[in-house]
């Protein structure tokens, strides 16, 4: 959408502020559809919520793509927003639900990665298909992504359920086949079976392939009560904890940069349509790298250590950024440097917000909730990941023109300051801790917790 806005103004003729309400719509209609998400996961399962996503990114992309006036598009856009809202639930939740426990962050990071990869591929197809005709160009390009969404599909109709979705519905035999799979031995399969069925409230020693369930456990009835009206100490303090990663990480400055770095570039220096485009798929190559490296980091660094350095880069990259756009707009002429500086510090902060934020908000926020609260819990915090989101994206050409470019990314900076502050006070480690410990490490007094290491378990941990 980046790469399109260009070209869609110019097409459509719109405003500003249409401009504004275009990116809005997608992050506005993500919101309810978060909610939903959580409990249509309970329903239905994981594995078809996926497959419903992917019909819905469909039908968005090829309405976007077709686009022939502008509410066309805010239905299209609107549409793709509610597929993101159900996406951005239920992939790290089954992402967790089919890994084994040493590889949970590294599979849990995965989503946010193939994310990634999709802006690359994004920024690259806005560059070679800007030449275009004006009126296919941008079409094409918000067409694209109606592909791997069929793809998505096929591959979906062959994987497998969630294991813990399973014995929630009572198919503790299907479950059973499902974990002999993830597992390396029937042995370790069993243990994690007899775990999770203790967890759902099922007899562990029960050899019954089919069992009898209350309906709230199928349906997740009464968590959003659990969680908000009358949590426990502990569970408030992970109620806190995984809001805040996901406010915290869209009031950093991401869906601005992403949204609107061509015109940050534009207001450094660079006028030609063309350069602007290929700058920013360094944004994307820059994400990629560095969220490439994140995945295999974050079961050895741990999560907590990732969080404070990505904090702290993108704090300076926004501090060098907004410093360079303040002079470039307080001077009479053209200061060359400050294009070169201006990339690079935007190339910083994308490269910091990969290698931590980025991925570790989505593995900590979905590693931490009690088994009983996790789909329902991440529906929550994907939905205040959204409105914030939307805050930013519809907030942002307004706010910079009124404080300037770079009196926003000064604040900007402060944000980032503020979160760095959150993460070392309020985030203990989760590195090597099953998913049973997280109520016990969320617990305990918090001092304690923030500088305790992580221990070494002989048996781990269920999966979601």
């Amino acid at each position: 959408m980046n790469g399109a806005l260009i070209f869609i103004k110019e097409d459509l003729r719109i405003s500003d502020l249409q401009v504004q309400f275009l990116v809005g719509i997608f992050h506005l209609c993500a919101l309810p559809a978060c909610i939903v998400a959580g409990r249509t996961s309970d329903y239905i399962g994981r594995r078809y919520t996926i497959i419903l996503t992917s019909f819905t990114f469909l039908l968005g992309s090829a309405l976007m793509g077709y686009g022939p006036i502008y509410p066309i598009l805010m239905i299209g856009n609107c549409i793709s927003g509610i597929a993101t809202g159900f996406a951005l639930m239920v992939a790290p939740v089954y992402s967790a639900a089919i890994s084994p426990p040493s590889y949970r962050g590294f599979l849990t990071s995965l989503p946010e990665f193939s994310i990634n990869c999709g802006l690359l591929i994004g920024y690259m197809s806005n560059y070679f298909l800007h030449n275009l005709p004006l009126k296919l160009g941008w079409r094409t390009m918000l067409a694209i992504p109606a592909i791997p969404s069929l793809v998505l599909i096929i591959l979906m109709l062959k994987l497998v359920e969630s294991p813990r979705w399973l014995i929630m519905q009572g198919r503790v035999g299907e479950a059973r086949k499902v974990l002999l799979l993830v597992f390396n031995t029937e042995e370790e399969a069993e243990q994690r079976l007899k775990e999770i069925k203790g967890a759902v409230g099922i007899d562990e020693n029960s050899t019954q392939d089919i069992v009898q369930v209350p309906k709230k456990t199928r349906s997740g009835e009464g968590a959003l009560k659990e969680l908000f009206c009358k949590p426990s100490p502990h569970v408030r303090r992970i109620v806190i904890a995984a809001i805040g990663l996901h406010v915290f990480m869209q009031l950093s400055g991401l869906g601005a940069i992403l949204l609107y770095s061509s015109r940050i570039f534009e207001r450094a220096g660079i006028v030609d349509k063309s350069k602007i485009l290929l700058s920013t798929i360094g944004l994307g190559v820059s994400k990629i790298v560095f969220g490439f490296i994140a995945i295999f980091l974050v079961d050895r660094v741990g999560r907590r250590i990732l969080l404070l350095v990505s904090a702290g880069g993108m704090a300076l990259a926004l501090l060098g950024l907004g410093i360079c756009l303040t002079i470039v707009e307080n001077s009479k002429g053209n200061e060359f440097w400050a294009i070169g500086f201006s990339i690079i510090a935007t190339y910083i902060y994308m490269a910091s917000m990969s290698i931590g934020v980025g991925p570790v908000t989505w593995v900590y926020s979905t590693e931490i909730f009690p088994l009983r609260l996790r789909a329902q819990g991440l529906a929550f915090c994907v939905a205040m990941n959204r409105i914030t989101n939307f805050v930013v994206a519809t907030s942002f050409i307004s706010i910079y023109k009124l404080i300037s470019m770079g009196g926003t990314f000064f604040l900007l900076t402060g944000i980032n300051a503020l979160a760095w502050l959150f993460y070392y006070t309020l985030l203990p480690e989760t590195k090597g801790r099953s998913l049973e410990e997280m109520e016990i490490v969320f617990g305990k007094d918090s001092k304690s917790e923030v500088q305790m290491k992580p221990t070494c378990n002989k048996v781990r941990g269920t999966n979601a």
